[in-house]
């Protein structure tokens, strides 16, 4: 969590302060759209629209700006709605996004005396019976709750092998804020929906309840304690990660205690160093862990800020690195299924080999286009780009005339601004997971290459798919085999019963018609069996000469049955 920050605490509303902070809102969000109206939508019908282009940047950044003020005073979800804003790169231009891009849970710790009474309501026991010490004084502050450092008393201790451990509680009365502020984004997400010019880029209310969706799961500390015991058995034997241990006696659905596991945080460079650890040599290894969670595992952490990973130094002598990345605050989680996952597998394969039509293709799988959408400049953009810049790495980049850069974007910016974008479900986290993940590996180090770790990543992606194409390409094949084979005695079959009387045949010409559909479907069978053993000849001819040319030469038996069997008797 982000440091403590003195300030208001809006932390007990009543019914007058619920009031006051759901109106506020309400005004804050019908004054901007009022703005917006008259600069975006009046002044161009009246011929002033380069008023309004003129004028654009600066008041997206005034916006930002008053609404980060809005944010720290009001606390709660507001705060995460920067966060998440400044994470919507499809929908906000680049003045918001960047001025929101920092905010931070900048709030005021709550009273001991409230974190206490809330603890002990919870928890069923005075809060000295629970632990043998807790530090008043809490270790992080933020928008949904607070931490505190503690002691297991000597029978906790004793059972889960724990002593040192995290005490992390809720905002007394963070589930009204919550309620108060989700009703109020509701209603802006409502006006939202009747401007065509945001309605046609994303579906506002479907954006809320995402949004509230994630937020719910973040104050339900149970579902945290279980997301974080998930993910430890994700990366079980795993030497590169860490997760904290969940002492579920002290743990409720607003109290979660955890393993204490503080250690450096991870672009604290000078406590790395200090210890003999080159902050250049964790960069790689925090980027591969971040791709394996989303390319792999399909559940990742999606908020890993340098808040909340640390880098733990191991001294027990075992096999490994000497130190591990320790992840908490499991709160916001994603998850990728499995057909998203292939997506990004080809996207991110596409990128890495520099492909722009494949590249273009990977999105449209992805959801991120519309099925609607016109695609061939867009492809004629992305291969341009490649070839100009593809081959280059990023300190090669670094040198080229920005004037190229700035041709490039006035050549295609029009093409890809007019694309009808959108981000699937879940694809919000994917992103502010991966631009977290950039920005603290460049932290660790200023020359930080993110391609560097990239293209050997989708190297491996192309070994595993090129072998699961030659699996399911041996697995079709044998499918087809066996139909081929137990097709002609089902046909047969069907013919004995026709012949038999078991089966009414209304049409004289029905028997003539299933043999000549018995022939087809052979030739198609055969067609199939000669493009499996093509392909799969070509896959296995990179490693094994001998297997593939086989293969390839077999595949002619079938080609020829396909494309001669059956002419007679027409």
């Amino acid at each position: 969590m982000p440091s403590v920050r003195q300030g208001r605490d809006d932390s007990l509303p009543g019914v007058g302060r619920s009031r006051s902070r759901y109106r506020r809102i309400l005004r804050f969000a019908g004054w901007q759209l009022a703005v917006a109206w008259w600069f975006e939508l009046l002044l161009p019908r009246i011929g002033l629209a380069k008023v309004a282009e003129r004028t654009r940047a600066k008041r997206m950044r005034r916006f930002a700006q008053r609404f980060h003020v809005l944010a720290v005073e009001l606390g709660g979800l507001m705060i995460k709605v920067g966060q998440f804003m400044s994470s919507r790169l499809d929908v906000l231009p680049p003045e918001i996004t960047n001025e929101l891009e920092g905010l931070q849970d900048e709030v005021p710790p709550v009273p001991f005396a409230a974190v206490r009474a809330l603890a002990e309501a919870e928890l069923g026991v005075p809060l000295e019976r629970a632990f043998a010490w807790v530090d008043e004084t809490p270790v992080a502050a933020a928008s949904l709750g607070q931490a505190h450092r503690a002691r297991l008393g000597p029978i906790d201790a004793a059972d889960t092998g724990l002593d040192g451990v995290v005490i992390k509680v809720q905002r007394p009365g963070i589930d009204q804020i919550v309620d108060v502020d989700l009703a109020a984004l509701r209603k802006v997400g409502g006006w939202l929906s009747r401007v065509r010019l945001v309605s046609d880029r994303v579906d506002m209310p479907a954006l809320v309840e995402e949004f509230a969706f994630t937020s719910l799961e973040e104050i339900d500390y149970l579902h945290e304690a279980t997301s974080a015991e998930r993910f430890a058995a994700e990366f079980a034997g795993d030497e590169r990660v860490a997760v904290p241990a969940v002492v579920w006696e002290r743990t409720t659905r607003r109290v979660l205690t955890l393993e204490d596991v503080t250690a450096i945080k991870i672009t604290d460079a000078d406590a790395l160093r200090a210890v003999g650890i080159d902050p250049s040599d964790v960069a790689p290894v925090f980027a591969a862990v971040m791709f394996d969670q989303l390319f792999s595992t399909g559940f990742f952490h999606a908020d890993p800020h340098p808040g909340n990973i640390f880098v733990t130094p191991v001294t027990d002598g075992e096999s490994g690195p000497p130190w591990k990345l320790t992840f908490i605050d499991f709160g916001m989680m994603g998850e990728v299924s499995s057909t998203t996952r292939s997506g990004l597998r080809k996207l991110l394969i596409a990128a890495a080999s520099r492909d722009g039509t494949g590249l273009v293709d990977a999105i449209r799988d992805l959801g991120v286009l519309l099925p609607s959408a016109e695609t061939t400049e867009l492809e004629r953009a992305m291969v341009q780009l490649f070839a100009r810049f593809g081959g280059m790495g990023f300190a090669e980049l670094r040198e080229v005339d920005p004037r190229e850069f700035r041709d490039f974007a006035v050549q295609f910016g029009d093409v890809i601004r007019s694309l009808p974008f959108q981000l699937p479900e879940n694809f919000l986290l994917i992103i502010r997971a991966m631009s977290l993940t950039s920005g603290v590996c460049s932290a660790l180090d200023p020359e930080f290459n993110l391609w560097d770790s990239v293209e050997p990543y989708a190297a491996q992606l192309v070994r595993d798919e090129s072998g699961n194409v030659v699996k399911d390409l041996a697995q079709q094949a044998l499918e087809v085999a066996g139909l081929a084979w137990r097709l002609p005695k089902r046909v047969d079959a069907l013919i004995t019963r026709i012949e038999d009387g078991s089966v009414s045949m209304q049409n004289p010409r029905l028997e003539h018609r299933i043999a000549r559909l018995e022939r087809t479907t052979r030739r198609v069978i055969s067609a199939v069996l000669f493009a499996a053993l093509l392909i799969a000849g070509a896959v296995f001819h990179l490693d094994d000469v001998a297997l593939g040319t086989v293969l390839m030469v077999a595949s002619i038996l079938p080609l020829l049955h396909a494309l001669f069997a059956g002419s007679r008797g027409r």
